[in-house]
C-alpha cells in the first residue's frame, strides 16, 4: 500500500566524489516505491535561491523514468554546492560592497512555495551544522554523510571514502615504483587535515616505511633514524605517507621575508600557510618533511602530492552499494517520520543518528585503532601516541 504522497527534495553539498548519482538513484527508487515525488535542487541551494541562473530552472524533476535510466557513475545530475551557507550568503549591498546576509528564511519560504515537505542532503561534516540549524527552524531534513577523509563522527564509513582510498592506493603504488627506479625516498602527501584514516589505511595497504597522521605528532629525527635502518644498498628507496594535517615537532624554523601584498590579500594568512600571493596549504607538509629528512639522512627525497586528484576516477563497488543504501535509507527515515537525523552506517546496520550528536565533532584515529596496530606489526613507523620517545 502506497504512503500518502509526499514531495521531497534532494541536494548535494560541496566536495566532489564519484558516484553521487548512486545516492540520488537510491533515494529515487525508494521514493517511487512509496509513490512519492522526488525533486533535485541544482548546485546545492543555488538552484532554489537563484533559479534565473539556469536555462531549464533550478529544480530537476527526478521522475521514475529519469531515475531508472540514471547512470550511478556518470556526471552528477544535480551538480554540487559552491559552499553556499544560507545563513551567510555573500551579496553586494547598495554601496557596492560585499557583505554576508542571512537568507535562511527566504530559503525555507521557497521550499514551502514549491510544496516540498522534506529535504535529503548529501553533505560533508561542515554542512551538517548548517542543516542542524535549518532543522531547528522547522525544516524536515535527513543528511547523508559525504567525506573522502572519513572524518564525520557517528558513522563508520562516509560516502566517497572507499573510492578515494582506492585511488590513493593506486597512486602510492606508482610512487613506490618511481622511488625504486630513482633510488630515492618518496614523501607523498594525501588528504587528511584533521583525521589520518586515508594516510593510515592507504599506507598500510602499500607497505609504506612510515605514516604521518594528525593524531600522532611526529619527531622527524626519530623518523630519520628509523628510515636509516630501512634504506640499505639492497633497498635504496623508501616511501613516507604524510597526511595533509600531520603534526611535526622539532622542525627547523625558517624565516621568510614578509610581504605587504600577502598581508593585503589575506590578513589572516601565516608564513606557514601562504605563499607570496595566495594562501597555499597543499604540498606544504610534503615539501617540509622531504627537505628536513634529506638534511638529516643525506639521502635524496622527493615530495609528491596526491591531494584532490584522489577525488576523481571511477567509484568502487563499495561506494556504489553504499550510495544506493544511503539514499534509500534517507527516504526510509522520512517514511518513519524521523528528521533532523543523519543516516549512519554502523556495520552491520544503518541507523538514524540525531544531527546534534554528529555536528562539531571529528572522527579521528583512536590510539587503539586496528589500523595502527596493523601498521606497527608490519614494521611501519607511525610515531608514538603522546610521546616522541620509543
Amino acid at each position: 500500500m502506497k504512503e500518502n504522497k509526499k514531495r521531497i527534495a534532494i541536494v548535494v553539498g560541496a566536495g566532489f566524489v564519484p558516484a553521487i548519482n548512486a545516492v540520488v538513484k537510491g533515494a529515487g527508487l525508494a521514493a517511487n516505491q512509496l509513490g512519492w515525488e522526488l525533486i533535485g535542487i541544482r548546485d546545492g541551494f543555488a538552484g532554489l535561491l537563484y533559479p534565473d541562473r539556469y536555462p531549464d530552472g533550478g529544480l530537476v524533476d527526478l521522475s521514475s523514468k529519469l531515475i531508472d535510466n540514471l547512470d550511478p557513475i556518470s556526471r552528477s545530475v544535480l551538480g554540487q554546492s559552491a559552499r553556499e551557507d544560507p545563513f551567510n550568503v555573500r551579496t553586494i549591498n547598495e554601496y557596492g560592497m560585499v557583505e554576508e546576509v542571512d537568507m535562511s528564511d527566504e530559503l525555507l519560504n521557497k521550499l514551502k512555495a514549491e510544496n516540498i515537505d522534506a529535504v535529503i542532503s548529501v553533505i560533508s561534516g561542515e554542512g551538517l551544522s548548517i542543516f542542524y540549524k535549518l532543522s531547528k527552524k522547522g525544516l524536515k531534513t535527513v543528511c547523508v554523510p559525504l567525506s573522502v577523509e572519513n572524518d564525520i563522527s557517528s558513522t563508520a564509513v562516509s560516502f566517497g571514502f572507499n573510492s578515494t582510498l582506492s585511488h590513493n592506493i593506486e597512486m602510492l603504488d606508482r610512487a613506490i615504483e618511481a622511488a625504486r627506479a630513482a633510488r630515492k625516498i618518496a614523501i607523498v602527501e594525501v588528504l587528511g587535515e584533521q583525521a589520518g584514516w586515508l594516510a593510515l589505511q592507504s599506507g598500510n595497504a602499500v607497505g609504506a616505511d612510515a605514516i604521518l597522521i594528525p593524531e600522532i605528532p611526529m619527531d622527524l629525527k626519530k623518523l630519520a633514524e628509523r628510515l636509516k635502518e630501512k634504506i640499505t644498498l639492497s633497498r635504496p628507496y623508501g616511501l613516507v605517507v604524510v597526511a595533509q594535517g600531520a603534526k611535526i615537532i622539532n622542525k627547523t624554523k625558517k624565516k621568510e621575508p614578509k610581504s605587504s601584498l600577502k598581508a593585503t590579500l589575506s590578513p589572516l594568512a601565516s608564513e606557514e600557510t601562504s605563499s607570496e600571493y595566495v594562501i597555499q596549504t597543499s604540498g606544504k607538509v610534503a615539501d617540509m618533511v622531504a627537505t628536513e629528512l634529506q638534511l638529516l639522512m643525506a639521502e635524496e627525497t622527493y615530495p609528491l602530492v596526491v591531494g584532490l586528484w584522489a577525488r576523481g576516477g571511477r567509484p568502487t563497488a563499495v561506494d556504489r552499494q553504499l550510495g544506493i543504501a544511503y539514499g534509500a535509507e534517507a527516504v526510509e527515515a522520512l517514511k518513519e517520520d524521523k528528521h533532523g537525523v543523519m543516516v549512519s552506517f554502523i556495520p552491520p546496520e544503518i541507523k538514524f543518528i540525531p544531527l546534534a550528536e554528529s555536528i562539531n565533532k571529528v572522527r579521528t584515529v583512536p590510539a587503539e585503532s586496528v589500523f595502527l596496530k596493523t601498521a606497527k606489526s608490519i614494521g611501519i613507523y607511525v610515531g608514538k601516541e603522546g610521546s616522541t620517545d620509543e
